[in-house]
C-alpha cells in the first residue's frame, strides 16, 4: 500500500479574476486536471465507505438493533478512534395508493392539506405539448428560472473551424 500525499501546491490556489485570466490552453488543462481530482476523489470517497461499511456496519447495525432501533445515530469504539455511524430511515410513498387515499379524504370532506403534503408540476415536455388554450390557465403559476450553468472546455478541432 502507498501513502498518497495532496500537495496544495501542486493544484494552483487562484483567485476567479486569476482563473478568467489563464490562457485557453492552461484553462482546458486545469479543468481537465480538476476533473480527473474530483473523479478520482469521487472514486476513492466511495471505495473508503465500502471498507468502512466492511469493518463497521454489521457491528452499527447491532448496536442499533440491540437499542430497539432500525434507524439512527450509534457510536462504536475501535482503538484509540470513535466512530459515529448514522443509518438515516428513508420511507417512500406508493404513488398509486397515496393518490387512492388522497381521493378518500377529499371525499370524505376533510381538508387534503391536514393530512398530505401535496406539490403540484408539470413535466416540462408535457407542458410545452400542450395547446395554447391548455397552457394559458397554467402560466401564471409557472415560474422559469435559468439554472446553474454548465462549461465543457474541449481542444478545437480541425472540422469545428
Amino acid at each position: 500500500m502507498s501513502d498518497l500525499v495532496i500537495h496544495t501546491h501542486d493544484l494552483p490556489d487562484l483567485t476567479v479574476a486569476q482563473l478568467a485570466d489563464l490562457p485557453p490552453a492552461r484553462l482546458q488543462e486545469l479543468d481537465v486536471m480538476l476533473t480527473e481530482f474530483q473523479n478520482w476523489l469521487k472514486a476513492s470517497r466511495e471505495r473508503m465507505h465500502a471498507a468502512l461499511e466492511q469493518r463497521y456496519g454489521e457491528q452499527a447495525r447491532q448496536t442499533l438493533m440491540e437499542a430497539g432501533q432500525d434507524f439512527g445515530t450509534t457510536h462504536l469504539a475501535d482503538g484509540s478512534i470513535r466512530i459515529t455511524v448514522e443509518i438515516p430511515k428513508r420511507v417512500r410513498w406508493d404513488q398509486a395508493q397515496m393518490a387512492e387515499i388522497a381521493r378518500r379524504i377529499v371525499a370524505g370532506g376533510d381538508q387534503l392539506d391536514q393530512y398530505i403534503d401535496v406539490e403540484f408540476s408539470v413535466p416540462e415536455t408535457r407542458f410545452n405539448a400542450w395547446p395554447e388554450t391548455l397552457k394559458q390557465p397554467f402560466k401564471d403559476a409557472r415560474t422559469v428560472k435559468a439554472g446553474k450553468a454548465v462549461f465543457r472546455i474541449a481542444p478545437v478541432q480541425e472540422n469545428d473551424q
